[in-house]
């Protein structure tokens, strides 16, 4: 599986961005994915997962702002990003998981949220 994300930018804070990360491979389907964020000085910290049925798990500062979603027909993730606040600046990976497998990454994309 091969992960590429897009979608970051520049926003100023109440702002909105959506975050898209496309997938290769026939197996997408069986995948949890995840979105993670690293920001300056801090640990990488997991934003939100959603599971091959689609439930979705939200980090606490997150929670009611932020709403994963997939497309298996497409192979695509996506984060929309609401209420974006400047603590929410980072940058964001999407990630692949399945048990017994390993995870793929996909290369970040900046997000950037100005007070």
């Amino acid at each position: 599986v091969q992960l590429q994300a897009f979608g970051g930018g520049k926003v100023e804070a109440g702002g909105s961005l959506r975050l898209s990360c496309a997938a290769s491979g026939s197996m997408f389907v069986l995948y949890t994915l995840g979105w993670y964020r690293l920001a300056p000085g801090k640990e990488r910290e997991l934003v939100a997962t959603i599971t091959p049925g689609g439930r979705t798990n939200y980090a606490d500062p997150v929670k009611g702002r932020f709403t994963a979603s997939r497309d298996n027909s497409n192979n695509t993730v996506y984060l929309q990003m609401n209420s974006l606040k400047p603590d929410d600046t980072a940058v964001y990976y999407c990630n692949a998981q399945r048990v017994g497998h390993i995870a793929y990454w996909g290369q970040g994309t900046q997000v950037t949220v100005s007070s």
